[in-house]
């Protein structure tokens, strides 16, 4: 049966007993709202490790003033079915009040990773994922955490995180988990209308253009860029970004790279979505 934990001391004790029994800890932080990519998330974590934790938690410093906090989807109850089906030994679900008391002042910043891609759009995205993250991760102790390479920049900042900080945390980045006609899985997929669901396929589209021509050969950056931009700016309607950036630096990729990341955000009326894909690494999407 799973143990649903709210605060923070009791999470911690959880953990610290599991290690002292020789279990080793896996940690899927997420936000609820839980699908299939969550779940696979737990799935591997399993393979890595005998006891799993998983963390329920709309982390409010995450989201800007005109972002979706306040109707972002919580659906604690299914969240915790889900992972009592999937056999969650802990979640931790804390109140925002737990995790950020009175007169909590303090932050943690990864300064490089955090500039390109969400960098130019969402500012402060990042400072509160690597401080609510930074937290998660203190308060598990030693283990396997698991993340999704949807949020493939995330899944760097944090590895970066846990390697500056010399945190005893080995952070695992798992495949993208998509709908069967190719679309990424995500919390915020169930806020398209039905035609908006139809025109969000154009960022896979777009991806599996760009794998097919690198496939074929084609090593321009710019032509690859272009092959996946044309289809999503055509059914979008904003588009954040469409680059090609070396997957490790996300910074601009040498002219000999063997290896490209192409990652996408744009918007179908209020929904932001993101997808992405490594060339050279990854499988059509």
């Amino acid at each position: 049966m799973t143990t649903v934990l709210r605060k923070p001391a009791e999470f911690r004790q959880v953990c610290d007993d599991a290690r002292a029994n020789s279990h080793r800890v896996g940690l899927v932080p997420t936000m609820g709202a839980l699908h299939e990519g969550h779940f696979s998330l737990i799935d591997e974590a399993k393979k890595r490790a005998d006891f799993i934790a998983a963390t329920l938690f709309v982390n409010p410093l995450q989201f800007a003033p005109d972002e979706d906090l306040d109707r972002y989807p919580r659906t604690l109850e299914s969240d915790l079915a889900g992972c009592s089906q999937r056999g969650v030994d802990v979640v931790f679900a804390p109140e925002p009040d737990s995790m950020y008391p009175a007169h909590f002042q303090t932050q943690v910043s990864v300064s490089e990773l955090t500039k390109p891609l969400e960098g130019g759009f969402r500012p402060a995205h990042f400072d509160g994922v690597t401080t609510v993250v930074a937290k998660l991760f203190n308060l598990t102790g030693p283990c396997t955490a698991m993340f999704g390479r949807k949020d493939y920049q995330q899944w760097k900042i944090l590895s970066r995180l846990a390697h500056d900080l010399d945190m005893p945390i080995e952070v695992v980045g798992c495949p993208i988990v998509r709908e069967s006609d190719g679309l990424a899985l995500s919390s915020r997929n169930r806020y398209l209308s039905a035609s908006e669901r139809e025109r969000a396929l154009s960022i896979v589209s777009g991806l599996r253009r760009a794998h097919d021509a690198w496939a074929e050969g084609d090593r321009s950056v710019e032509t690859l860029r272009t092959l996946a931009a044309e289809r999503v700016r055509a059914e979008f309607d904003a588009v954040d970004y469409v680059s090609v950036v070396d997957p490790d630096t996300l910074l601009t990729p040498a002219e000999s790279a063997n290896r490209l990341l192409i990652a996408v955000a744009a918007h179908l009326g209020t929904t932001r979505l993101i997808d992405n894909v490594v060339l050279g690494e990854d499988p059509r999407p």
